[in-house]
């Protein structure tokens, strides 16, 4: 009798499994996002935008809010796409780009520019693939 052991790992999973892994992936960016800021704070780049300042709190809460509508977007790509891991990615890549545009144009310095920017990249590097390995290809 011979049997065959089947050694490749499967990068797909369920719809609940998905949305705990990004729920997961949401909190892990909101804490790397916020420690960003704080990191970028202590080193001396201001967090204020137009005279306001983000209290480091914000970066996770608004963080949190996105991350989580990009986990609703996945959920809804499980569902209906025929190739969602492909969709997710190209998606939320592109809405990562646009969400650099207020930054770019924000009242701020430059350095508070790439903080906010360096932030952004940050939880997408964060969830968007951990999110995208729960999707099928």
């Amino acid at each position: 009798m011979t049997t065959t052991v089947n050694t490749t790992h499967a990068t797909t999973s369920t719809f609940g499994v998905m949305i705990r892994t990004g729920v997961i992936a949401t909190v892990a960016a909101s804490a790397a996002t916020m420690a960003v800021a704080a990191a970028g704070h202590t080193a001396g780049i201001s967090l204020d935008i137009g005279g306001a300042p983000i209290p480091v709190a914000g970066f996770g809460v608004l963080t949190a809010a996105f991350s989580l509508i990009g986990v609703v977007i996945a959920a809804l790509l499980f569902r209906f796409a025929r190739r969602p891991r492909r969709t997710f990615v190209r998606t939320t890549v592109a809405l990562t780009v646009l969400s650099l545009v207020p930054d770019v144009i924000a009242d701020a310095g430059a350095a508070t520019k790439v903080l906010l920017m360096l932030t952004h990249l940050v939880a997408a590097a964060i969830v968007i693939p951990a999110v995208a390995r729960r999707l099928a290809a």
